[in-house]
């Protein structure tokens, strides 16, 4: 039953459902504006791959649906170490297909695909797959994905005591791909794809400050290389974890111009995203000719 009027959701409803496949159920929350949505965008939340639920990302993912203009779908994937990869990117691209037949059943471009940290990761790769198969999506919305197992970026390194550690981090990449890697897998990141052309438009965002800065500008260059159309914002103050910064605890009144503020990232995220599906949607719609 739809949820509405909670003090994380004002004008949004919300609806926890469990999307099946052929092996497992998969827990989802559904999060729809209540004056309509422009699109369809599958969210995969942060937590290193062994964390994270829909419920801590509940009041970010609302108010994601809310400045986006989307239906969001908050992803409850499986988490390493008991689930390892692709587990829990399998459990994204079955998403995006629930995902994309209510989008086509509703007239309205294709879904897109986004996560904050490690769900940041996942969602790159699934855009990667969705390539592949020749299942277009709108965009790739990441939040300051990590992306190279090693951590070999100076940024891992410059602000040592910054969340999260180089150690740590090597430790859930370990935890998470287990030697899954390799022919007859998917990719686990970007970084090991041979060709990135021809991939969804990307969506970047990172905070200065963050340890996985550097990978995601070289993320950012590497997909303009390949002839991407590609959109990066880093925001000089802001730390790993800025998406789930809550509504109402920075000191601005809107977040979208002030880079200071942490709720800035994910409103820029969503701005961003609203404004180029609307002008997906104008460039497709009729145009009424003089008769």
């Amino acid at each position: 039953m739809p949820h509405t009027g909670d003090r994380y959701s004002q004008d949004v409803v919300w609806q926890p459902l469990r999307i099946r496949t052929t092996r497992h159920d998969i827990p989802v929350r559904v999060y729809r504006p209540e004056s309509g949505h422009v699109g369809w965008l599958v969210w995969g939340h942060g937590g290193s791959w062994r964390s994270g639920s829909l419920e801590g990302w509940h009041a970010s993912c609302a108010d994601l649906a809310r400045r986006s203009g989307c239906a969001v779908v908050s992803v409850d994937y499986r988490l390493a170490p008991e689930h390892r990869h692709p587990a829990a990117l399998h459990d994204v691209l079955a998403v995006l297909e629930w995902a994309q037949e209510r989008a086509d059943e509703e007239g309205l471009p294709p879904v897109a695909a986004g996560g904050d940290s490690s769900g940041g990761t996942i969602a790159a790769c699934a855009a990667l797959v969705r390539r592949d198969r020749g299942e277009p999506l709108s965009a790739q919305v990441l939040a300051y994905p990590p992306l190279d197992p090693a951590c070999r970026a100076r940024s891992y390194t410059r602000y040592l005591n910054n969340f999260p550690t180089q150690p740590g981090m090597i430790a859930a990449w370990r935890d998470y791909r287990a030697g899954n890697t390799g022919p007859g897998f998917p990719p686990s990141t970007p970084f090991e794809a041979g060709d990135l052309a021809g991939v969804a438009p990307a969506i970047l965002a990172v905070g200065a400050f963050d340890p996985v800065a550097d990978d995601v500008q070289t993320y950012a260059r590497m997909l303009r290389e390949a002839g991407n159309d590609v959109t990066f914002q880093q925001f000089p103050h802001l730390l790993h974890g800025a998406f789930l910064q809550p509504d109402g605890a920075g000191v601005f009144d809107d977040a979208r111009d002030s880079s200071d503020d942490p709720r800035a990232l994910r409103h820029w995220l969503a701005a961003t995203l609203h404004d180029r599906l609307a002008a997906s949607a104008a460039a497709t719609a009729p145009h009424d000719r003089a008769v």
